[in-house]
């Protein structure tokens, strides 16, 4: 594993704006909630090692690796950490990287971008808005409508199949 950006925010407690999703990808209400704060512990209790590397230090998984970089299912991918929908399998698609990428998010709302200059060079890093959960990077790079590849990791990530 390679460190890619800063480690996720400490998270200060606060409300923010979420879109909240059924497990089937049915949009259900913008909703204002109260941001998800644990300990360094109480995150370390919840988390695999891998994943708490991942989303809360923002490391990043080796390419080829994660087990949804080559997921051909149809479904809803959530935060692993807070269960906040992110993205779909209906903008996903096979960038090449080894990493599961999408050209959007679910809703915009869903995910935030903080400047990464961590490899000495200025990136994007892309975190869970409601639980600053650090999930990967957005690259200018991806396929049609957005022109966008959000390069995801996939222990930030929590598959549920649409059924």
């Amino acid at each position: 594993m390679t460190a890619s950006a800063a480690p996720a925010s400490k998270g200060l407690p606060g409300e923010v704006t979420i879109v909240e999703f059924s497990d089937d990808g049915k949009r259900l209400k913008k909703n204002k909630v109260a941001k998800v704060v644990k300990t360094e512990e109480e995150w370390k209790a919840r988390l695999t090692g891998n994943a708490f590397d991942i989303t809360r230090r923002a490391d990043t998984e080796l390419a080829f690796t994660g087990k949804y970089w080559n997921e051909h299912e149809k479904g809803l991918y959530r935060c692993i950490c807070c269960d906040n929908a992110l993205f779909t399998s209906d903008t996903k698609f096979d960038s090449g990287t080894g990493w599961p990428s999408f050209w959007a998010p679910i809703a915009e709302e869903n995910v935030r971008s903080v400047r990464d200059t961590s490899l000495g060079e200025i990136r994007d890093a892309v975190n869970c808005t409601l639980c600053d959960a650090h999930l990967g990077h957005v690259f200018d790079d991806g396929p049609r409508p957005t022109g966008l590849r959000y390069c995801m990791n996939s222990a930030s990530l929590r598959f549920v199949k649409r059924t």
